[in-house]
């Protein structure tokens, strides 16, 4: 009898009962409220669903030692968390992104790559900041990324300089983006006039085949070698969108935006969700980190706005840019190029702002990816 009393209670030592924490339950509340806001508002539900369901697997307490753990070598989550840690996943979803994105807005409006590389702001305000707070230089730069609004970059940057804290950018980073219309909207508004909000652009021009296909080219030879340390992210974007626009790769391009994106985009989410374990997460640097990560978004939204208000002193009536559009600067795509939209049509719902928009955002992802690197090439 004695035996069998002796078993049950190891057995119970065993359980997430006996395991359990305050901590631990409150991490699994935090991962249930990211899947019903993914579910119930729609707010980026193919990164938020895996993300959440990853802080419920990541915080089951358990006996330490069995081997099951994210943070235990050997483990299968451990194995497959290993994308993160070492970089693969990103640069694997760029090449998707650059097989699903059509740069023509920028292609045939150059000019609004400026509107893109102000909204890069974000990034180094937000690395300022952390420094004034006292982060160490690597980890200010890992944090300032969450300004670009790129859950992938982030994840590239803090993999490298940060990795300690890249549980938390990425949650940072990736609940930021689901909050796009939420965070960007009120800020476009008190920066606007109402005369403002009512510029129409003119239409863009249409852009040749030759003119998609040398862009990814050239685009790339320019970047890379201003910064050859965002080569995984900028070479693997531009070689998506090569893929895209040949016209002789069709299935490639469909495979990277389709198959191969879906498949890491669940592994990335899941696995970082699965990393915000409480005794990792539950921190104060955690909460500084979302602090700073809020503020390097209004400051990339904010200079996006102001930018193109100051573009627009030295522009003729005719060819102003409409202020709306400042916004996408962000490389959260299409979502903050649907801001744009929204907001754009709640002053005249006759004006369309989006495929304007769509110039700077896609400007944005370029330079999230370059500002990723120049933070890299001088804290790595």
């Amino acid at each position: 009898m004695q035996q069998i009393i002796d078993s049950l209670q190891q057995f119970w030592q065993y359980t997430g009962f006996a395991n359990c924490t305050w901590a631990n339950i409150i991490m699994i509340a935090i991962g249930i409220a990211f899947i019903s806001v993914a579910i119930v508002k729609e707010w980026e539900p193919l990164l938020l669903v895996p993300i959440g369901f990853g802080m419920v697997i990541g915080n089951i307490p358990m006996f330490p030692g069995l081997n099951v753990g994210i943070y235990e070598d050997g483990s299968v989550l451990n194995i497959l968390y290993q994308g993160v840690r070492q970089g693969w996943y990103p640069p694997l979803i760029f090449l998707g992104i650059g097989a699903m994105t059509d740069f023509s807005a920028l292609i045939s409006q150059p000019r609004l790559i400026l509107i893109g590389a102000a909204a890069q702001m974000g990034i180094f305000g937000a690395y300022l900041l952390a420094l004034a707070m006292g982060f160490a230089p690597n980890e200010a730069g890992a944090i300032g990324i969450i300004g670009g609004a790129d859950g992938p970059t982030a994840i590239f940057l803090s993999s490298k300089l940060a990795p300690d804290l890249m549980g938390a950018i990425a949650v940072s980073a990736y609940s930021y983006m689901a909050l796009v219309p939420v965070i960007q909207k009120p800020i476009m508004l008190a920066l606007t006039t109402k005369k403002e909000r009512l510029i129409r652009m003119p239409s863009p021009r249409q852009v040749s085949k030759k003119e998609k296909i040398l862009f990814p080219i050239v685009g790339f030879l320019t970047t890379a070698f201003i910064v050859p340390s965002g080569l995984p992210l900028l070479g693997m974007l531009f070689f998506g969108n090569l893929l895209k626009e040949c016209g002789v790769t069709r299935r490639l391009a469909e495979t990277a935006r389709g198959p191969l994106i879906d498949v890491v985009t669940t592994l990335i989410g899941l696995t970082v969700g699965c990393s915000t374990q409480a005794d990792k997460f539950l921190t104060s640097n955690s909460l500084k980190i979302f602090g700073l990560g809020l503020l390097s978004f209004i400051i990339a939204t904010v200079c996006g706005v102001l930018f193109v208000k100051f573009m627009n002193l030295f522009l003729k009536d005719g060819k102003k840019i409409n202020p709306l559009i400042g916004n996408a600067g962000v490389s959260a795509v299409p979502d903050s190029a649907r801001v744009s939209e929204v907001v754009g049509r709640e002053s005249d719902p006759t004006n369309h702002l989006l495929m304007h928009a769509m110039g700077p955002n896609v400007a944005g992802v370029i330079g999230s990816a370059v500002a990723a690197g120049i933070l890299l090439s001088f804290l790595g």
